[in-house]
């Protein structure tokens, strides 16, 4: 049931899940479904948490920062995969088992590099703030796909080009028409060098002895 409310979320967006398509979707009558949870609140609470399950831990056979760059990666992928998740995540009140075991992995992680308590709870918020912040971002991107990407990019320099005045907008010409059109623009590669920028400003923050 998890899989199929999951996977009519990802179709039609979260929006579209009501106990009575869920039930359309599975061939079954609507009452039924409230054999398996008591309403759509808890339903919710077990999709997220199968999101959850797809995230990679912090692995503890490597190097703090390695394994939290792992992990970022790993969520931006789920929440890449389950868009309608980028709000839900930490929303929940009811917390399932995977996201216990998750967060309580991201906090060893960073006790076991030295954080304190104190700059554990820190070093997670900020880099969940940038992490959830750069995937909604993403969720309304007019692609999905890095090759949607960069035909849209080479679209929208060319248009760009031929409408924006240079010499009234000289730093957007610059970077769209100079740096974007030649280097192309990657949302992976920003989304490492801003996670990157994070990690080291949070490394003198610990006590590795």
């Amino acid at each position: 049931m998890l899989g199929a409310a999951i996977d009519l979320a990802d179709r039609d967006g979260i929006e579209s899940l009501t106990m009575r398509k869920l039930a359309d979707e599975l061939g079954v009558g609507a009452m039924s479904l409230y054999h398996h949870v008591p309403n759509k609140d808890r339903l919710l609470d077990g999709m997220v948490d199968v999101v959850f399950g797809e995230i990679e831990p912090p692995s503890t056979d490597a190097d703090w920062k390695t394994a939290m760059r792992r992990r970022a990666s790993s969520t931006r992928e789920a929440l890449a995969r389950h868009r309608w998740a980028v709000g839900l995540l930490e929303s929940r009140l009811t917390p399932g088992p995977a996201s216990f075991r998750l967060h309580d992995a991201v906090l060893g992680c960073l006790r076991r590099a030295g954080f304190s308590v104190e700059m554990a709870v820190h070093a997670y918020s900020v880099q969940d703030a940038y992490i959830y912040g750069f995937a909604l971002q993403e969720t309304s991107l007019p692609f999905e796909t890095a090759e949607q990407s960069a035909a849209i990019a080479e679209t929208m320099v060319a248009q760009m080009l031929e409408q924006v005045p240079a010499d009234e907008y000289p730093y957007l010409v610059e970077v769209v028409g100079g740096h974007v059109a030649t280097s192309g623009y990657d949302f992976g590669d920003e989304f490492l060098f801003g996670l990157d920028l994070i990690l080291g400003a949070l490394d003198p923050l610990r006590d590795p002895t």
